[in-house]
């Protein structure tokens, strides 16, 4: 690293408070009853129930969601037996992945004890505090023995990281590697460079996986490991050959597979060029690997290459495993993390890289379209799915494997709850998404020759959720479905352009009908048919061709909602539409308008937006409770915002008396419940937070989600136009795949929704 990024690096941990964890209550604490129920009289009444069944700590304690991360900074990275306090920020490292990754709890433990038996020792009597341990970089062999006597002598999971949580991530890469290269892994011969903790682990889970142990030659400092050395220990011997072979050079010729796990730059350009055809290469030393990147590729255009490093493609990262491994461990309270457990760990990764990625992590890596194939061979770290993939897996194989006490019964709602853990709790989303797959809805993608729109309309197709109609230039969107290896199947393609004039004449009259009082002739009708897209989508939808439109993408919001309005127009009864967004927060789901639409709309037009948006939040099978916002508390300021939310709750409680609608009320006041019930008792959100928020004009309602967004986190599904007479819904421009399926999917729903009104 150049010396300004080590400065970098330095006050990264030293700036603010030091370190990078903290301990966070998760009880309340803000009152003195509060804190005698924590702590003294009330904390022994769990005590006692604890000494009365030891199982119970589970129950009342932290322990079932806590590991030890556990070192005495032996073998610290790269950086060799620095000692147990320089080891200190790896571990609080480690303890912060195990978090963000899996919403696991960590103390990390350095210790000052270089033995087996006193390392041993020390964490055998820690065993009562933690639900599992995490060995980590403690030097060989002393590792071997220590997590063996750990695992044998703790009722609790261990795991020696450095030595598993490589092989188990090479090993899932190693899989998918060998499946594309099309070598079976009982045939493949392996050369392995290094002798540590993680090339053994990583050598045993390969033949657990089927590679024949004759067909591994492994290399230390001093050459092939023979069975004629007489400086092997017990492990060394355990993959020592007999085959006549002295040196790296001599071991790779003709070989498949390349694992290192040693230093930088052994491996030479010459030594790649005499493997067999079709090689793999995982040079995993870290900073520096075996061979470089670029003179690897260069070299074999055949190979398949990973390395330690996130710079390059196919890189072998131990948080793909270790937080959901234990996470797995820990939620069937497994008694040890056993040969099954990590074999579960390689297959699920390994079938995640197989399917199709998705757009937060291309976006993540500022890549379109990342697919299976040379360059994708494992999935990314940031890849949310991971969690919901490998932890059920292992807990699987907890279960089967006859280690697991506390059996997972539900497997669908324990997904749920992993991926509400990380604020991944979509089950909304994924209620609308089995709605609009009932009953498919035809759906024009008026921009469809952009890549956003036809990945897309690819995912949609694939999900079962939408027919699309694909409008655009129809060579622009074939090049595009080539050059991203996308599929639209049969989706039908409408190029504007060779649309018929009989077909264009149908569509104006539509138009001109609508709006011959207000100033456009037949001639301007019939070119904006043919010139703007929108127009056009929307007299596909007006004519029944197709059952709703989606545009926005490259269009300003005004510029897209006109053409809806001038063909479409609003249901009956509706004075005017509005804009609302729902937003999945880790609170769950806050739905907030007019955010798109209406810039200052008055007291009646507050009403009709309430009404309108209360109607739609009661279709997402969320009981509405509303909050009208403004800077005021029910009367504590005056201004023309109070008083305009103030008139339009008088008169919706007026009208509607079973409307759960409140305010005028603050921000914070609305989406806290105890704030709510301990300063204003009478109002009629008292008990649960509003979610629901009215706010009083466009500016503030689109400052808010935005900030929300942005800011909170929220994953903001929308804008969802509402008053129209047949579905119409405008992405905001530049929205992002997801966004925009999302978006698809609401369409659908709302399409299906007013076909059963038509029907009636």
């Amino acid at each position: 690293m150049k010396k300004t990024r080590k400065q970098d690096a330095l006050d990264y941990h030293s700036s603010g408070r030091p370190g990078k964890i903290e301990v966070i209550p998760t009880k309340a604490t803000s009152s003195q009853r509060d804190l005698s129920l924590a702590y003294s009289p009330g904390v022994a009444e769990p005590c006692l129930k604890i000494a009365e069944n030891k199982e119970d700590v589970y129950k009342y304690t932290a322990k079932g969601n806590l590991v030890g991360v556990i070192s005495n900074g032996t073998a610290v990275l790269g950086l060799g037996n620095i000692g147990a306090e320089a080891s200190k920020p790896v571990m609080e490292g480690k303890g912060l992945l195990f978090k963000i990754f899996a919403d696991i709890d960590v103390f990390d433990i350095e210790l000052n004890a270089t033995t087996t038996d006193e390392f041993v020792n020390i964490v055998k009597a820690l065993e009562p505090t933690f639900g599992g341990i995490n060995l980590e970089d403690i030097k060989a062999p002393e590792c071997f023995d220590i997590e063996s006597r750990l695992k044998e002598e703790l009722n609790i999971p261990v795991m020696h990281d450095d030595q598993h949580g490589t092989a188990i991530i090479s090993g899932a890469a190693l899989l998918n590697a060998l499946e594309i290269q099309k070598k079976k892994i009982e045939k493949a011969r392996f050369v392995v460079a290094g002798a540590g903790a993680a090339a053994v682990s990583c050598t045993r889970i390969y033949i657990s996986l089927g590679a024949q142990r004759e067909n591994i030659v492994m290399v230390d400092t001093r050459g092939v490991i023979r069975k004629d050395r007489d400086d092997l220990d017990s492990i060394k011997q355990e993959f020592a050959t007999s085959r006549k072979l002295h040196t790296l050079e001599e071991a790779l010729k003709g070989a498949d597979v390349f694992i290192g796990l040693s230093k930088g730059g052994i491996l030479t350009a010459q030594m790649l060029k005499s493997m067999a055809k079709n090689p793999i290469v995982f040079a995993m030393a870290n900073p520096d690997p075996e061979i470089s990147y670029e003179l690897a590729v260069k070299t074999r255009k055949d190979i398949i290459m990973a390395t330690g490093r996130s710079d390059y493609p196919n890189q072998v990262n131990n948080v793909l495993g270790f937080p959901y491994i234990f996470r797995g461990a820990l939620d069937v309270r497994a008694t040890a993390i056993n040969e099954e457990m990590k074999l579960a760990a390689v297959r699920a990764i390994a079938g995640l890289a197989k399917r199709p990625v998705p757009e937060a992590v291309n976006l993540a890596y500022n890549q379109q379209n990342i697919t299976f194939g040379k360059e994708y061979i494992i999935p990314k770290p940031v890849d949310f799915r991971l969690i919901t993939n490998v932890a059920p897996a292992v807990a699987r194989a907890a279960m089967d494997s006859g280690v697991a006490r506390q059996p997972v019964t539900d497997w669908d709602q324990y997904k749920a709850e992993l991926r509400k853990r990380l604020g991944l709790d979509d089950s909304m989303m994924r209620a609308v998404s089995n709605k609009a797959r009932s009953n498919p809805k035809r759906v024009v993608f008026a921009e469809a020759d952009t890549y956003k729109m036809l990945k897309a309309a690819q995912i949609v197709i694939e999900d079962g959720i939408a027919r699309p109609i694909l409008l655009g230039n129809r060579e622009k969107i074939h090049r595009l479905l080539e050059e991203n290896s996308l599929d639209v199947y049969d989706a039908p393609v409408i190029d504007p352009a060779e649309v018929s004039q009989e077909k264009v004449n149908e569509y104006a009259g539509i138009l001109y009908r609508k709006r011959q009082r207000r100033g456009m002739t037949e001639g301007e009708a019939r070119k904006l048919i043919r010139n703007a897209r929108n127009y056009l989508g929307a007299a596909m939808v007006e004519l029944g061709e197709a059952d709703a439109l989606v545009s926005g993408l490259t269009k300003n919001y005004a510029e897209t909602i006109r053409p809806a309005l001038q063909i479409i127009g609003t249901a009956p009864g509706v004075r005017k539409v509005a804009g609302m967004y729902l937003l999945l927060t880790r609170k769950g789901p806050i739905f907030i308008g007019d955010t798109t639409v209406n810039e200052d709309p008055s007291i009646e037009d507050i009403v009709d937006i309430t009404l309108l948006i209360e109607n739609a939040v009661r279709k997402f099978n969320v009981k509405p409770r509303i909050a009208l916002l403004s800077y005021s508390n029910f009367g504590s300021n005056e201004g023309e915002v109070p008083r305009k939310m103030r008139e339009a709750v008088a008169r919706l409680h007026a009208a509607y008396p079973d409307l759960v609608v409140e305010g005028e009320m603050q921000a914070n006041f609305a989406t806290n419940a105890a704030m709510l019930e301990d300063n204003f008792p009478f109002s009629a959100l008292s008990g649960e937070a509003a979610n629901t928020l009215i706010c009083p004009n466009l500016e503030s309602g689109n400052i808010a989600y935005k900030l929300l967004q942005e800011v909170g986190g929220a994953e903001a599904v929308g804008p969802v136009l509402l008053g129209m007479k047949k579905p119409v819904h405008i992405l905001q421009l530049g929205s992002s795949v997801r966004e925009i399926v999302n978006m698809i999917t609401i369409a659908v729903v709302d399409a299906q929704e007013k076909d059963t009104l038509n029907k009636k």
